[in-house]
């Protein structure tokens, strides 16, 4: 198992140093959006976190950089401010990647593996590669990358009916899975239907040109002021993107207003959750699927919110205190999420205003579509 492990670690840092290969060191150490980190901070914040938890608190050793600590902290050091703080250059955040791992395969080898914390910080280093990729997609993304992200979806269009019935939400008790994924636990569901695709860049640009971003009625009180405030108009991309393709950096406010403009609404993440489950419970086929799964985050209609009985662990700060209302949580992954990251239960979240992260929809509507 440990022999394993390493290899998906050794393989996590392959991926992330390919990543940023290409790139000169003004742009790995310049901010391109003050939403969007430097990329030589998340290189840096991927060796500190590394060091935080695989030598510090499972090894019980001292930090590589103690002084670093709080600048490659997310909470300490929030985004807005990276591209004004002091940090390593590339050079540094290459060799503090270098020598924290050389640390963090030491203090495995003498302490062993903890299947919960060394598997956190693999899923962690995996997390901000795509991180740096929303990053990238502002002028640095590769054209083989750019590709997987514009690629026309397959697979059957329509509508999915799922009956009322009982359904099992979250992760089980076996395996890895985020505190937020817990516990697993049934509720009832009434019957819905969801769009068995991810709304197209063609369809996008139909309601952008039929008065989707002039139309007051189809949007919040809250999302009309952002629209106006910042002149929101369609998401960079749809117009040349291919019309078949799944809409991609569009806001939780966009999507809840395409949805009433369609007559639908946004699943809640429950609904989501049976829906890509569906053709796993018993009797079921190929032919009760969504499609394109994978391609983009699908906002949902759901805040963010604890599970009944939900356990902080390991560290309330990646869960806990963002719990409430003010976030919207995002389920599926992307083109440009690792599948180790990615699952039917998997939560992500964000701000409904947010438009950096590779995010579209999927439809959903009361009863049956017929």
């Amino acid at each position: 198992m440990t022999a394993r492990f390493v290899s998906a670690l050794q393989d996590a840092r392959r991926r992330t140093l390919a990543l940023v290969a290409p790139l000169g060191d003004e742009e790995l150490e310049r901010q391109l959006d003050p939403l969007m980190s430097p990329l030589v901070w998340d290189l840096a914040h991927i060796a500190a976190y590394e060091d935080l938890w695989l030598v510090h608190r499972h090894a019980g050793e001292p930090l590589l950089h103690g002084e670093l600590a709080a600048r490659y902290d997310a909470f300490e050091t929030p985004r807005s401010v990276r591209g004004e703080v002091e940090l390593l250059d590339a050079d540094g955040a290459r060799a503090y990647l270098a020598d924290v791992r050389e640390r963090s395969l030491a203090a495995l080898e003498r302490h062993g593996l903890d299947p919960v914390v060394h598997e956190m910080v693999l899923r962690h280093e995996l997390q901000h590669t795509e991180t740096m990729r929303q990053a990238m997609a502002l002028g640095a993304l590769a054209d083989g990358e750019r590709a997987l992200r514009d690629a026309p979806l397959e697979g059957p269009d329509g509508w999915l009916e799922l009956p009322a019935g009982r359904f099992t939400l979250g992760a089980g008790a076996d395996g890895f899975a985020y505190d937020n994924e817990r516990p697993a636990h049934e509720l009832s569901l009434p019957a819905f239907a969801v769009a068995r695709r991810p709304v197209t860049n063609g369809s996008w640009l139909t309601f952008a040109e039929g008065g989707g971003y002039e139309r007051r009625e189809w949007w919040s009180r809250e999302s009309w002021i952002w629209k106006e405030e910042y002149d929101i108009t369609h998401p960079p991309g749809v117009a040349t993107g291919h019309p078949e393709a799944p809409v991609c950096h569009v806001s939780w406010f966009e999507a809840a207003a395409f949805a009433r403009a369609h007559r639908a609404r946004l699943p809640t993440e429950a609904e989501w959750e049976r829906a890509a489950t569906w053709n796993q419970e018993p009797d079921r086929t190929d032919r009760g699927r969504l499609t394109g799964l994978g391609r983009v985050w699908e906002w949902t209609a759901s805040a963010l919110h604890p599970y009944p009985g939900f356990v902080a662990y390991p560290y309330r700060e990646y869960s806990e205190v963002f719990f409430g209302d003010r976030h919207r949580v995002l389920r599926g992954g992307s083109w440009a999420t690792h599948p180790r990251v990615s699952g039917p239960t998997f939560r992500n979240w964000d701000l409904p205003q947010r438009r950096q992260i590779f995010a579209g929809l999927r439809l959903a509507r009361d009863g049956s579509t017929r």
